[in-house]
């Protein structure tokens, strides 16, 4: 992989990875233009960039939950991001090696087909029924939570967007969208130390880490400044608007892809 790819890709998984609009997909359909089989392994380990991105914009929100949790003794926040990562956690232990090694979940078909169908969900959000409204992630119930969770579970098909499906549940649950957003890219943090931590401990993937450590740093460099660039620009953005747009978008993008794959 040249440095150029490396960059891109990077810049590529920075950006839509908390923008809902999938990283996944796009990573997968940027390797298909690029002339790339695609490298799972490689887009996990680009994860390290953009949980390092996930860290940095919400330090002081860490400190503020762990202050809550050490010294005030308030663990209802602590206790519904545990209850909304276990499925994912779950679901991504038993199935991410199968996903990863069939090559069905990485066909531009597939990531065309949960492009379109988050999209026309996001698009069609605001007037979706929802229940009763709260304040913020920490007034959630554990059945709210864990709906939540299963929704994050989805995201290990392509295109279907981790933030997305969380960011959508969440506003199901009577979330505003920038509540829904903050606690979603909450949740992504110990998802993605836990990929990380998973890739780690086999000497397979350490391996390969080692023999491809160049465009790797590259990529991870590249998805941390696109990534703060991205959660910052999202925050700001949901404040006042919906996420509507994203879903035209990823409709706009399902339909360009499926007239290329139909003229090939």
């Amino acid at each position: 992989m040249s440095i150029f790819e490396a960059i891109i890709l990077g810049l590529i998984q920075g950006l839509t990875e908390f923008i809902p609009i999938s990283s996944s997909g796009h990573l997968i359909l940027a390797q298909h233009l690029l002339g790339h089989e695609s490298d799972h392994l490689f887009l996990e380990y680009i994860n390290i960039g953009t949980v390092l991105a996930l860290i940095i914009f919400f330090w002081p929100r860490l400190k503020q939950m762990a202050r809550a949790l050490l010294i005030e003794n308030d663990i209802l926040l602590i206790r519904n991001i545990v209850i909304a990562v276990l499925p994912a956690g779950v679901f991504g232990f038993l199935l991410a090696d199968f996903i990863r090694s069939h090559s069905f979940f990485a066909s531009p078909w597939v990531v065309a087909a949960t492009l379109f169908i988050v999209g026309l969900l996001l698009v069609t959000l605001e007037k979706l029924p929802r229940l009763t409204p709260i304040k913020d992630s920490s007034h959630l119930s554990s059945k709210r939570t864990l709906g939540i969770g299963m929704a994050q579970a989805l995201a290990l098909v392509p295109g279907v967007s981790r933030s997305g499906s969380t960011i959508i549940a969440g506003r199901l649950s009577g979330m505003s969208a920038a509540a829904a957003a903050e606690f979603s890219f909450l949740l992504s943090i110990p998802i993605m130390l836990g990929v990380i931590t998973k890739l780690l401990v086999r000497e397979a993937d350490r391996t390969y880490l080692i023999a491809n450590i160049q465009p790797i740093i590259i990529s991870n460099s590249a998805a941390l400044l696109s990534g703060l660039l991205a959660v910052g620009f999202l925050m700001r953005y949901l404040t006042k608007h919906n996420l509507a747009i994203f879903g035209w978008y990823r409709i706009g993008l399902a339909v360009a892809v499926v007239m290329v794959l139909l003229l090939q």
